[in-house]
């Protein structure tokens, strides 16, 4: 458990230093306004995966993706500066897709609410109460007769059945 919040750590302060590095140190041209959104690590320390986005779309991002990768063994080198390990990871840069969907969800919801905002007939069909559905069947009684309701059933083993025999007769 512990090796593993390590780990998150170091994650967290290999991104910020990435932020700001990318921010302030940088001077390629290429990599414009670049967000570092997350950083995973493996258990080893030895890889760090820094997951990144930009603004803009299409050739800005493979732009930025090209200036990153050129400028990987210049940003190893100042991570290797500020952080206190013996090794700075290998550093691999990936477009975070996650914003992205995130974005086309937030376009979406805009739209719907766009959308019923122009047809306010729509709203009437949207906001009545459909018919109450029962949550659950109704439940059914079931009856299990008592234990001296039951007819008593015979043991059917060997040594009982002997047993029986050997009695006397009442």
């Amino acid at each position: 458990m512990a090796l593993s919040h390590r780990v998150e750590r170091i994650a967290e302060q290999v991104r910020e230093e990435l932020s700001q590095i990318l921010a302030t140190e940088v001077s390629d041209p290429g990599v414009g306004l670049v967000t570092i959104t997350r950083v995973k690590v493996t258990a080893d320390l030895s890889l760090a995966r820094a997951y990144w986005t930009v603004l803009g779309e299409g050739k800005e991002r493979t732009d930025t993706a090209k200036a990153l990768n050129r400028a990987v063994p210049y940003l190893r080198h100042l991570l290797r500066q500020r952080l206190t390990l013996r090794r700075a990871p290998e550093l691999k840069f990936q477009y975070d897709e996650s914003v992205a969907a995130h974005d086309r969800i937030e376009r979406i919801i805009h739209e719907l609410h766009v959308e019923r905002e122009e047809h306010p007939e729509l709203n009437a069909l949207v906001d009545t109460p459909a018919a109450p559905t029962p949550a659950s069947p109704p439940a059914v009684k079931v009856t299990v007769p008592a234990a001296s309701d039951a007819p008593a059933v015979p043991d059917q083993s060997p040594a009982a059945a002997d047993a029986k025999r050997d009695e006397p007769a009442q």
